[in-house]
């Protein structure tokens, strides 16, 4: 579907205008169903040339004119929505969302600082028409987790490896499949812990089970996980059981701010994301709250740029709006100065491993490219598939620009003291 350029109207026209002259500044060619695209110069942001490994000009396809003013009118919301409904096509969608983001202003330069003000300001303006709190939120936290986590089973396996790890893995040799990075992601996790078999050990976000299973397997430690998916707490029981690991591992089905107890360590993997910004109090008081005197926490978390996050957290974008609702990612600056202000933990290490998501979520849409017939059999339209694609490229491309990133925190209550190095011999 498209329209000549003597039918379209006003409002479209300056919409078309809008969107091919911000792909011109990120070196986008465009082409359009029935007549020829504009072609673009150099790739050039507001700053000047952009470096890095992207190379050539993407080249995007619009098949429905309407998706100017979808784009126009709805940001990233309007780009996903869009290209779900089929209005526009990339030769290369991770290159193109890449270029995207290149070409949007420098947080600290001066057309970053005033995107950032309008932003605050529209933010402020939304939340005082729709009331800024949500108490805390519990059974729309259910719902959101169920809306994400809660697709299937079959869906998941389709694309994640075998062990359904649903986080970033660790390639630390090369020639790692994905299921080898996935499990020593879980071993580095468990050495930062210092697990050892004596350990009483609390996961929140279980998951299917992943890390519960392998830290009581491997280290014969006693593990409680909780998870407020209905899915994911009816498969890691299962899994639990069919492992023979039902005298080490308990799987809940509770809120974390229900829980009661204390263990030497916890855990978090990429659970943080949908806790929201207003809950982060809440949430690392109760980790602190259910650690012994000599506690450690492990938290990976996806993280966003420091000088992004007070305009990210109160906008909505294309994940929040239809992948994950309800999800908020976390500072690295937001992390530490709340546990700072509101426990008695510390930070006592911090690793950043975003580049190994960047892989990870290239294998995950490797995967669920070969499978999606298979997806599509489990009753999930064209659009739905769409989306999904959009939402791991989307993703691999945020990693690759290191406008997200990924980290692993290791968090100690006061009494917690590390193992002794070993120095020299006298």
């Amino acid at each position: 579907m498209t329209a000549t350029p003597g039918t379209e109207a006003p409002g479209q026209r300056l919409a078309r205008a809008a969107v091919l002259a911000a792909a011109r500044r990120a070196g986008i060619d465009v082409a359009e169903d029935g007549r020829p695209g504009p072609t673009t110069g150099p790739t050039t942001g507001p700053t000047g040339p952009t470096t890095g490994p992207v190379t050539g000009p993407s080249t995007v396809t619009v098949h429905d004119p309407a998706a100017y003013r979808a784009i126009v009118a709805g940001g990233s919301v309007g780009l996903g929505t869009s290209y779900a409904a089929g209005g526009w096509d990339a030769d290369d969608l991770v290159g193109t969302v890449r270029a995207v983001i290149r070409a949007l202003p420098r947080p600290g330069g001066p057309a970053g600082r005033l995107a950032g003000a309008v932003g605050r300001t529209t933010a402020l303006v939304g939340a005082v028409g729709r009331g800024d709190g949500r108490g805390d939120g519990r059974e729309q936290d259910r719902r959101d987790i169920q809306a994400h986590y809660d697709l299937g089973d079959d869906f998941f396996a389709a694309f994640l490896d075998p062990t359904l790890t649903y986080s970033c893995a660790y390639f630390d040799r090369p020639g790692m499949s994905l299921e080898e990075a996935s499990v020593a992601k879980l071993d580095r996790l468990c050495a930062k812990l210092d697990l050892r078999s004596e350990d009483d050990v609390l996961e929140i976000g279980t998951g299917w089970g992943s890390f519960a299973v392998h830290a009581a397997a491997r280290y014969g430690c006693r593990v409680t996980t909780t998870t407020i998916s209905d899915r994911q707490y009816a498969y890691a029981s299962r899994r639990v059981a069919d492992a023979g690991l039902g005298h080490l591992v308990t799987v809940r089905h509770d809120d974390y701010r229900d829980l009661r107890g204390s263990w030497d360590k916890l855990v978090s993997v990429e659970m943080i994301e949908a806790v929201g910004w207003r809950q982060y109090p809440t949430f690392f008081e109760a980790c602190a709250d259910r650690l012994r005197p000599h506690g450690l926490m492990a938290l990976q978390a996806i993280v966003i740029d420091d000088a992004l996050y007070e305009r990210a957290k109160r906008a909505d974008d294309f994940i929040k709006a239809v992948v994950f609702p309800g999800s908020c990612i976390p500072s690295v600056a937001a992390i530490v100065d709340t546990v700072a202000r509101h426990t008695d933990l510390g930070v006592v290490g911090l690793e950043d491993i975003g580049q190994h998501y960047v892989e990870t979520l290239h294998r995950w849409r490797q995967q669920f490219t070969a499978n999606r017939s298979t997806i599509a059999d489990l009753g999930f339209d064209e659009p739905f598939l769409r989306t999904w694609d959009l939402y791991l490229a989307y993703c691999e491309a945020g990693f690759a620009e290191r406008r997200i990133s990924d980290v692993q925190m290791v968090l100690a209550k006061p009494g917690w003291r590390p193992r002794p190095v070993d120095g020299p011999q006298p």
